[in-house]
């Protein structure tokens, strides 16, 4: 299933206004070249929700496991090739209601919220780390979104995880939430994309003095809509929002890409709505005040974007000094020249460059 992409409230890419379609920057290290999988599967979890895996890289290796953005992101072949796939045994996955995991919030919304929280994608991991027999991750790399769930997996199973290897942090603190979605944080940087954020609930509202209040709340309200168009319209919207603020340089073609194809479009509002609209399933603080179960933990490691006006760089540092008070080995990289996505050059030669550190340390 496509659509047409509905560009009317997504502002022009900086980098295309400039006549700049990718970064003039040079970095050392790029992804690993592409592999393919050579084992996948999908494992029901309970709750109706069955989730799509694979893995690929050395079968012996140390077990890895990517975990995506948004909540509701997706993973793609790319998400493999982070990691040394002669030594590592690379694992991917599908979070509830998003890719090809089952159902899909573009086809199935009400049954793809069921149990859809937090608490439920760390059993999730563990439900899938035990399918695969695997002992313990001797990495876990999240970005984004994908680093608050790695961050919650290893605070409530340190046992099973030697390293983090962590992008974008982002901690569901009340302030990062309103911040991005309700108070405007982003404009002072990106004028046009907060403007067309705000512009179609205005376009679209009976009663937006009201509405704008809550931004967050009126977006809801339209992505769980009876009828398809409103659910795809307000999608576009959202997702169209955080795509133009994510990169230094912007290629228009990405978010066409995805505004494009609604089983990854959707997934990603739906699920990254209701995550913020409820502070993550996680109480207040939760992440920096369990940072002590991370203890035993042998590195983390952060890329952070110094441009990064998703998630913002000082809570990269907040948990880097969280970590340092427990003398958790922690190497912060705050990445010039780069925003919030992994397909950053910066970021890529970062993580990367940390990805290969992790190795060489679970080699000894």
């Amino acid at each position: 299933m496509s659509a047409k992409a509905d560009l009317r409230y997504v502002s022009k890419p900086a980098s295309d206004a400039a006549g700049q379609a990718v970064s003039p920057a040079k970095y050392p290290r790029q992804l690993y070249p592409e592999i393919e999988a050579h084992d996948s599967g999908m494992l029901s979890v309970g709750d109706g929700h069955s989730l799509y895996y694979d893995v690929s890289g050395n079968p012996d290796g140390v077990p890895c496991i990517f975990l995506h953005g948004g909540p509701g992101g997706g993973i793609s072949p790319r998400s493999r090739r982070f990691f040394d796939p002669a030594f590592f045994r690379i694992v991917i996955f599908d979070q509830r209601g998003s890719g090809k995991s089952q159902p899909n919030a573009a086809e199935d919304l009400q049954g793809s919220l069921i149990e859809n929280n937090t608490p439920k994608l760390v059993e999730d991991i563990e439900k899938l780390r035990e399918h695969l027999k695997v002992d313990k991750w001797g990495m876990v790399l999240g970005g984004s979104w994908g680093s608050t769930l790695a961050l919650a997996y290893a605070e409530a199973h340190p046992a099973k995880v030697r390293t983090l290897l962590l992008r974008g942090v982002f901690l569901f603190e009340p302030e990062e939430v309103d911040y991005l979605f309700a108070k405007g944080g982003t404009q002072g940087q990106h004028p046009a994309a907060w403007a067309a954020y705000c512009n179609y609930i205005r376009d679209t509202s009976d009663d937006y003095e009201s509405e704008r209040q809550n931004l967050l709340g009126a977006y809801w309200k339209r992505l769980t809509s009876d009828d398809a168009a409103t659910r795809l319209a307000a999608a576009s919207a959202f997702v169209g929002y955080e795509l133009s603020i994510s990169k230094t340089f912007v290629e228009d073609k990405i978010i066409r890409e995805c505004l494009e194809t609604p089983s990854q479009l959707v997934p990603f509002a739906v699920m990254e709505v209701s995550y913020m609209l409820n502070a993550g399933f996680m109480s207040r603080g939760q992440l920096i005040a369990d940072v002590g179960k991370l203890s035993s933990l042998e590195r983390v490691c952060i890329s952070h974007g110094r441009s990064d006006f998703v998630c913002q760089p000082v809570s990269a540092y907040r948990l880097s000094e969280a970590l340092g008070k427990l003398k958790v080995p922690c190497d912060l990289d705050f990445v010039a020249a780069a925003g919030h996505s992994d397909t950053e050059p910066g970021l890529v030669s970062s993580m990367v460059t940390h990805s290969d550190g992790i190795r060489d340390l679970l080699a000894k």
